[in-house]
């Protein structure tokens, strides 16, 4: 009775039996469903922890979506059940309906299917709180909770640059759930002015914006304008972390993204991932707060806490700044004072979270 159970609804035997093994390994019970009458039939029977979707349940129709409707009634009648939409079908703008509008947990692809990452894919939704009846009420309805704490704006303020509004509007939904007060900017221009008018504590770019650029736009090898390349330049300037949400991902362009335009992170649209977003989102501000931190050291400090951070002693850092160790005393004394840390551990441990 106490045992957790997994739904499987796919209308491909092969299918249901690997996403069955890989369940079954983490130890859930798998119940199997090969169309959408047979899956409410299971959802009217049991509750389920996890269940695992296919966008077309007709072998003879490649355009059937009965997947959709068994996520609304995955919403329906089994609201604690976190759904993962797996389908070798499934646009960009059917992943942005089943993430918006039908409250799917994730998206993936069969053709990119890997079982290490639908594993974890898995134990991600198995970790996340089940939500109740009453915050699925309504297609796109957020927790009260979360309302409350969009509203406080907590967070700071977020740029969102996306041509698409599809997907202006999921991380949209997913940052002002996190606290933030967005922006929204769906072109170059736009997007530019916002940047000399209004300070930002994040920023989420598209590379490809539609629309001509002011200057010479950046270009990748099939000759695409991309504008939120050039944009990232303006917003590293700022000193905003940025993270590339983005359609393209050809290794060459995700590699420039890094080293060229200095992004925090890049994540691809076809893997989107909630929860995995908001710990990148997490990360990128707690980069920001620390890079606003050190702001107030002089640069003989920041120096003095870099070679803190490499495990020097006070001699041996006075030896390479050519300082006494009573000035490397004096400079540790301010370093505490100014992060509001106590210990030289403390210290070591802010100066490797700076790179």
């Amino acid at each position: 009775m106490g045992e957790r159970r997994a739904l499987v609804i796919d209308d491909d035997r092969s299918w249901q039996g690997i996403l069955g093994e890989i369940l079954q390994d983490e130890g859930l019970m798998v119940d199997y469903a090969a169309s959408l009458e047979e899956a409410q039939v299971h959802l009217k029977t049991y509750s389920h922890r996890v269940a695992v979707v296919d966008l077309s349940l007709d072998p003879e129709d490649h355009r059937n979506q009965d997947g959709l409707a068994a996520l609304a009634a995955i919403r329906r009648l089994d609201p604690g059940c976190a759904a993962i939409l797996l389908s070798g079908f499934a646009t960009v703008e059917v992943a942005v309906s089943a993430l918006t509008g039908y409250g799917a947990f994730t998206v993936q692809r069969k053709e990119t299917f890997r079982r290490s990452q639908f594993r974890d894919a898995v134990r991600q939704a198995l970790a996340s709180p089940a939500v109740t009846a009453l915050e699925v009420s309504r297609p796109g309805a957020r927790p009260a909770a979360a309302a409350d704490e969009a509203g406080t704006h907590a967070m700071g303020a977020a740029l969102v640059v996306e041509d698409d509004a599809g997907w202006r509007n999921i991380l949209q939904e997913v940052l002002s759930d996190a606290g933030y007060q967005v922006r929204l900017c769906s072109g170059y221009g736009e997007a530019l002015g916002s940047l000399r008018r209004e300070k930002f504590d994040l920023a989420l770019i598209d590379l490809s914006l539609s629309g001509p650029t002011a200057a010479a736009p950046e270009r990748n090898a099939r000759g695409q304008d991309l504008e939120g390349a050039r944009l990232l330049v303006s917003i590293r300037a700022a000193g905003i972390p940025a993270i590339v949400v983005s359609g393209i991902a050809a290794p060459a362009e995700i590699e420039r993204a890094y080293k060229e335009q200095g992004v925090f992170a890049f994540i691809e649209k076809q893997s989107f991932d909630r929860k995995n977003f908001l710990v990148t989102v997490s990360q990128a501000r707690l980069s920001r707060q620390i890079a606003d931190d050190l702001a107030v050291l002089t640069d003989r400090e920041r120096e003095v806490l870099e070679l803190v951070g490499r495990g020097l002693t006070n001699k041996e850092i006075a030896e390479k700044l050519v300082i006494s160790t009573n000035t490397v005393k004096r400079h540790l004394k301010a370093i505490f004072e100014k992060l509001k840390i106590h210990t030289r551990s403390a210290a070591a441990a802010r100066a490797v979270k700076v790179d």
